[in-house]
């Protein structure tokens, strides 16, 4: 027994311990940090759309024309806009964020994007920087950060398992780091709701998407919600 709890056994015990928190692994790892008061930081994939001078200088021309001030920065997110892209795949949609043309639908530039993409795996891959704007929602592009999730309808995200985890994990992150409130977390069909709403061209002040309907986001907010407070 002496041999037990001398040295020995101390250093058996650190071990132990040291097992026991390696052992919780990917799945655990986002308990531990909510015990320590922290919040989990999701893996992220970095895979960069073209973002060099001449898209900048795009982004603050389309800025100027629709909040008034010339900008490309995003300098203070207010807002969490989550999208579904109509799209197969994470893929599909890079390909279509990186290209340098107008965009389909309004024919400006520049061309549509998102901060993020979530996989129906749940895989969260990073297209453009948070200090930098994403034309994703109009009306909401100078104050937000927008998520797209591969599928076609809400309820291929809401249904999913793994991108709805994802998702929720991803969006209490920057929440808890930007400072934004629940009810700041909206979906790309209540934009118009919004109180950030802002645009100044006349024909595009009540356009909007279909995606992420209030319904879907009262059950979005509601997991996000059950995911726990921000540490204060």
């Amino acid at each position: 027994m002496r041999s037990l709890w001398g040295g020995a056994g101390l250093a058996v015990l650190v071990l132990a311990g040291a097992f026991l928190l390696a052992g919780l692994g990917s799945g655990g790892e986002a308990e531990a940090a909510q015990i320590r008061g922290k919040v989990f930081k999701p893996r992220i994939t970095k895979r960069w759309i073209p973002f060099g001078p001449v898209r900048r200088h795009q982004m603050a021309d389309y800025s100027k024309r629709h909040y008034g001030v010339r900008q490309w920065r995003l300098k203070r997110p207010r807002q969490i806009v989550e999208h579904v892209a109509a799209a197969p795949s994470v893929d599909s949609i890079f390909n279509t964020f990186a290209q340098g043309g107008p965009d389909p639908e309004l024919n400006e530039r520049p061309n549509v994007c998102a901060h993020f993409v979530i996989s129906r795996r749940g895989r969260i891959v990073q297209m453009v920087g948070l200090d930098k704007r994403c034309r994703h929602t109009v009306g909401l592009n100078h104050v937000a950060i927008g998520i797209e999730h591969v599928g076609y309808r809400d309820e291929d995200l809401l249904g999913d398992r793994r991108q709805l985890r994802a998702s929720v994990r991803l969006t209490r992150w920057l929440r808890c780091r930007y400072g934004i409130g629940i009810k700041d977390v909206i979906g790309h069909n209540e934009s118009l709701r919004s109180r950030f709403h802002r645009e100044r061209v006349k024909s595009l002040r009540r356009q909007t998407h279909g995606d992420m309907r209030r319904s879907s986001m009262r059950k979005y907010r509601k997991r996000l919600h059950a995911a726990g407070r921000c540490p204060r």
